[in-house]
């Protein structure tokens, strides 16, 4: 019985957009000790800062920022769906939700993409 019931949520879009946000929070996490390694660097000195900042105008840098935007607003749109069913007595609408998490982050991305490029 328990492996019927956890065949079936994984199957459940609700089940997918949990791992989305847990997913995406833990590419974050694994993001942070970078940006705190500039944030040093602007501390140390401009031209050292300067000098890693140049790094950025390569295109591998360019698609990984645009990545952490991606998984920023999907966090952040999987997190708010969280946060909605948690607090607000909306049950019905799940999957509307877990749609308009993924458009923002997908929409987010897009824009970034185009600003960028």
């Amino acid at each position: 019985m328990n492996r019927l019931r956890n065949s079936i949520g994984r199957k459940h879009p609700g089940a997918w957009a949990a791992l989305g946000h847990r997913l995406s929070g833990l590419a974050l996490a694994l993001f942070l000790p970078f940006h705190f390694i500039v944030l040093g660097l602007a501390l140390e000195s401009a031209d050292r800062l300067d000098g890693f900042l140049r790094l950025t105008d390569m295109p591998l840098v360019k698609a990984a920022e645009w990545g952490l935007v991606v998984l920023l607003t999907l966090h952040m749109g999987f997190g708010v769906r969280v946060l909605m069913l948690e607090f607000l007595p909306w049950r019905d609408t799940r999957k509307g939700l877990i749609v308009i998490g993924a458009a923002g982050a997908l929409l987010a991305g897009a824009i970034f993409a185009v600003r960028v490029v």
